[in-house]
């Protein structure tokens, strides 16, 4: 017989550029999202203390979002294949104000030919912010997708020091 999946418990956390969801078990962050304020009021099911990694991460973004955090150290649940795992393992050693390209992030998991695929993984990444898809940019430096929006990703940039952006 298999364990039943803990019960995954969701917070919300206002940002100066939406409402982010933060889902999670003890085991850690399995997702953060941008979510719209209706899904957010029918969302909330769970009753009860927030597991400590969702309560650190709220407490984590408002130091990020003030300026005075520039790593994330809260435990990921993070699951896909073992491809995306390789590319968000990756993303994560992206430090704040750096930028990558989706060449260097395929060059890096040993697969240099694998760049669309380096952007399907970053498109899948469930822990937006925290696992950094959002300091990739293309080869020319120009922004390109991003699931919460460009906006939001040149926002992101900008607030971590980036001024020179090509949208």
């Amino acid at each position: 017989m298999t364990k039943p999946e803990p019960d995954v418990f969701k917070a919300f956390y206002e940002s100066p550029i939406g409402t982010i969801e933060i889902a999670g078990t003890d085991a850690g962050v399995s997702s953060l999202t941008f979510v719209d304020i209706k899904e957010e009021r029918s969302a909330r099911a769970k009753k009860g203390p927030l597991p400590a990694p969702v309560a650190e991460t709220m407490a984590q973004l408002d130091g990020y979002f003030r300026g005075d955090r520039k790593a994330f150290s809260v435990k990921l649940d993070l699951r896909g294949t073992a491809f995306q795992r390789s590319v968000w393992e990756r993303l994560l050693r992206v430090k704040f104000g750096q930028t990558i390209t989706y060449k260097a992030v395929a060059e890096a998991v040993g697969r240099p030919a694998a760049t669309r695929a380096v952007g399907g993984a970053n498109h899948s990444n469930p822990v937006s912010i925290i696992v950094p898809c959002h300091r990739v940019v293309g080869s020319d430096g120009r922004l390109t997708g991003y699931g919460g929006g460009l906006w939001r990703k040149d926002w992101l940039l900008r607030h971590e020091g980036h001024d020179r952006l090509f949208i």
